[in-house]
């Protein structure tokens, strides 16, 4: 089974995190944390910085290291490392996704999340709630 290392950003404001509707695949219109691939001999940090202004036009600093997920999907394994960030500029453009939103903590749960970020939600929840 083929392996995927990728990144993904829980962007938080005040109480808010910021979550991303996929536009193509499988998944489509299904919420996600930004984020996407490691390219050979960026950081993690890097990947994720470089992936949120290629996808989203911002800008974000203060990653702190919340979780990895590791999720089995049919046709590929998945390594997902999961920082919580903040954004500190640019301006929002939807490069990748076709919709995007503020949600609460109490509204976390209720969105139709990719697999593998149901994960996350829950890591979220255990940690800041």
């Amino acid at each position: 089974m083929k392996s995927i290392e990728v990144v993904a950003a829980v962007i938080k404001k005040g109480d808010k995190i910021f979550i991303t509707r996929r536009s193509y695949g499988e998944f489509q219109d299904m919420w996600e944390f930004p984020g996407g691939k490691i390219e050979v001999g960026e950081t993690k940090e890097e990947a994720l910085i470089r992936e949120i202004k290629e996808e989203l036009e911002l800008d974000i600093n203060n990653l702190e290291y919340l979780t990895t997920v590791e999720y089995d999907y049919t046709s590929f394994h998945l390594t997902m490392h999961c920082f919580t960030c903040e954004i500190c500029g640019g301006s929002l453009n939807l490069n990748a996704h076709n919709d995007a939103k503020w949600v609460s903590l109490d509204e976390l749960e209720s969105q139709d999340w990719v697999p593998a970020d149901v994960e996350v939600v829950e890591k979220i929840l255990g940690v800041i709630k």
